[in-house]
Order: C-alpha cells, then sequence, then structure tokens
C-alpha cells in the first residue's frame, strides 16, 4: 500500500527557516526518522520510506507553495495513488503555535497550497495537517509573518513539534486518520 505525504513549503535559502516551510520541515524529520534522504526529481524533491508494510512517497514540491496541486497531482498520478492516501502537511495562522489540526478532508481555509491543491485535484477529500503557527501579527503585516523566521522562543520548542507531527504522520497509514485525530488535535 502507497501514500503520498506532501509537506508544503517554498524552495529556495531564503525561505528555509520562516514559517510558512513548516510542511517541508516535518517530512525532512519523516526522512530522518527513516534514515532516507531526499532527491531531485520532476516538480520537487522525493524520499521514499518504508514503514510496516507500507511505502511513503515523501514530496517537497519545488513550485512554491501557491502552485503545489501541480505537484501533487503529478506524484498522485505516476505513483497511482489514490486521494485517500494523500497527507498534506501545511501551516495554519489559524492555529496557535504548538497545536495542531488533522482532518481527513475540509476546505483551504485561505492556505493558498491547499487551494491549489483543491483545484488541481478538483475536490477536498484529502487528510490534511494543519501545523499551527499562530497569528502574532499586526493588521495587514499578515505576509511578513508567514514568511518570517522563527522567534527564539518558538525555534526552542520547534525541533519538539516537528518530531510530534511527523511521527503522527507515520501513525496514520498504520492506526487510521481517526484514532491519530482524536489523539493529536487534543494535544495540549
Amino acid at each position: 500500500m502507497k501514500y503520498l505525504i506532501a509537506g508544503l513549503g517554498n524552495i529556495g535559502p531564503e525561505y528555509a527557516n520562516t514559517r510558512h516551510n513548516a510542511g517541508f520541515l516535518v517530512v525532512d524529520r519523516l526522512a530522518e526518522i527513516k534514515g532516507v534522504s531526499f532527491q531531485p526529481a520532476k516538480l520537487g524533491h522525493i524520499a521514499r520510506v518504508k514503514h510496516r508494510g507500507r511505502t511513503l512517497l515523501l514530496l517537497k514540491p519545488n513550485t512554491y507553495m501557491n502552485l503545489s496541486g501541480k505537484a501533487v497531482r503529478y506524484w498522485m498520478q505516476k505513483e497511482k495513488i489514490p486521494v485517500e492516501r494523500v497527507i498534506v502537511v501545511v501551516d495554519d495562522l489559524h492555529i496557535d503555535f504548538g497545536r495542531f489540526r488533522l482532518r481527513p478532508k475540509g476546505s483551504d481555509g485561505g492556505h493558498n497550497g491547499l487551494k491549489d491543491i483543491q483545484q488541481a485535484l478538483g475536490r477536498t477529500d484529502f487528510a490534511r495537517l494543519r501545523f499551527g503557527i499562530g497569528n502574532a501579527f499586526p493588521k495587514s503585516k499578515q505576509v511578513d509573518y508567514v514568511l518570517g523566521e522563527w522567534t527564539g522562543e518558538e525555534k526552542e520548542q520547534l525541533a519538539g513539534l516537528v518530531d510530534v507531527a511527523a511521527r503522527a504522520v507515520l501513525d496514520i497509514p498504520v492506526e487510521g486518520i481517526a484514532r491519530v485525530m482524536a489523539r493529536l488535535n487534543q494535544r495540549k
């Protein structure tokens, strides 16, 4: 059984340590846990992971956040992965830093990466793990905040939060999304 795990972010060193790259951080941690590395491929970087009888295809699209749908659709088709085995990991400023929201389907919630994936697939019934980045920004400074680097206080907690998210993603194909959702979404 094959799964596509797409961590969304923006390519390039200027975005590497920004809040908008939380999805990249999570799939990077997954690759680290499983001892694999990403390789350049069409429309992104790919790593293949074997996990408890399943194959996980980790994807970091190189299409930039707002065009993520093209990469997700391409790899779903190429690898013949159905939408019910797709998990997208994104940042979310509507969720407090340190919190997560896992859902089997839903709206884009104003997130341009999710919006592009939904348009590319023509559907909204794919799993998404939202990594809370909070919204501690002044009015009209949303873009600066999202594309800004983590604060010192956030950096102190970041590795642990990324690890929690990565391990939750590893649990989904084994335990099912409902069990992981109940555990992760209630986490304090």
